[in-house]
């Protein structure tokens, strides 16, 4: 074993457990510098850096291309993920710097094609592209080709994080579950669909996609006032919405309890996740499954009607789920009594992403 390896962790895909990057990444952040203001913290998606009187909020995450979702739904979906994880902070994203790495096998035409769409969705949000890199390299492939920054810039203290949820707060969700877990499918095997509900609604089920972003969600409710209206804001996405309520839980030190008759999931998306559900005999939590969309945030008492109003009025779904206490950890509370949610361990839609591709070999 060399001085870089480290004992008791396993290799996971996606995106890496507490275990491993509270002992390898968290002690080890270069440099410390008072201008950061908000660092590297597991389940927190932006970082803050004070610059006199402004502070930037910087989000990191690979570019991700499907080109079987069409070079559009492509380029939409690559510039939302970015500037989601920005505006939970409740700051509009403004500037992207992107590094494309892109495959051997995309030819200049599909690469134009592409960039056309970001620029386009870019200019649609009011961000510029400020510097970037482009190159094909061997050993690249998609969906994962390059990397990106987005920034935003606000007055100091003008934002809010996952870890600012206080006790008396209500928790509000929007759109539902399983929202990305849906699209997603509905996108990439519509057949499925088609055997079980027929083409019209196969093809109207492709149009889920277009919910996987929370940047409209997040800038809406920004609108109470952050801090003192809204308190947290999360993106639900690997885990879902027991995933994003343990991270806003955890990171503010907290409890959340949830309402069992208060939770609620599209028509369309339950059965599109009851259909990849039959067809590959995979059970499925909603609840657990990524569902990138979804937002969780957590607002004062006194505006949450304000809240969900605002929210439906951009035809945005939204609803009080729950509420802030004192304590520790997620709790359901189902006909009068309590169950802890703990993190899930798993989300099921790799399981059902996965075993489509293998009985479709």
């Amino acid at each position: 074993m060399n001085s870089n390896e480290v004992p008791g962790l396993s290799i996971v895909i996606g995106k890496v457990n507490r275990g491993l990057f509270e002992k390898v990444i968290y002690p080890q952040l270069g440099a410390k510098d008072p201008s950061v203001i908000v660092g590297p913290q597991f389940g927190v998606d932006f970082g803050v850096v004070r610059v006199g009187d402004y502070d930037l909020i910087f989000e990191v995450d690979p570019v991700y291309v499907v080109p079987e979702y069409g070079w559009e739904k492509s380029a939409w979906f690559a510039v939302h993920i970015l500037a989601s994880d920005v505006a939970v902070s409740g700051v509009p994203p403004r500037y992207l710097f992107i590094d494309l790495n892109l495959p051997l096998n995309m030819k200049d035409e599909e690469l134009a094609t592409l960039w056309g769409y970001i620029h386009r969705e870019c200019s649609r949000l009011g961000i510029s592209i400020v510097a970037g890199h482009t190159g094909r390299y061997g050993g690249i492939d998609y969906p994962m080709i390059g990397g990106a920054t987005m920034v935003a810039v606000t007055p100091k203290d003008h934002y809010v994080t996952p870890g600012m949820a206080r006790p008396g707060d209500v928790v509000i969700m929007t759109k539902g579950a399983a929202v990305e877990t849906a699209g997603i499918l509905a996108s990439m095997f519509p057949d499925v669909l088609s055997r079980k509900y027929g083409d019209e609604f196969a093809r109207k089920a492709q149009g889920i996609f277009w919910l996987q972003s929370v940047v409209e969600d997040a800038l809406t409710l920004s609108q109470l006032g952050l801090r003192t209206g809204v308190t947290a804001m999360h993106d639900a996405t690997e885990y879902g919405v027991w995933g994003a309520l343990n991270d806003i839980a955890e990171a503010s030190g907290v409890s959340i309890r949830v309402h069992r008759e208060k939770l609620f999931i599209r028509d369309d998306v339950k059965k599109v996740i009851d259909a990849f559900s039959e067809y590959t005999s995979v059970p499925v939590d909603p609840y657990a499954s990524i569902s990138e969309g979804t937002l969780i945030a957590t607002v004062r008492p006194e505006v949450a009607d304000r809240a969900v109003g605002l929210l439906r009025s951009k035809g945005i779904d939204a609803a009080v789920i729950g509420e802030v206490v004192e304590g520790k950890g997620v709790y359901l509370v189902d006909d009068g009594s309590e169950r802890p949610i703990s993190q899930p361990e798993r989300d099921p839609f790799w399981e059902l992403f996965f075993k489509v591709l293998q009985m479709r070999r």
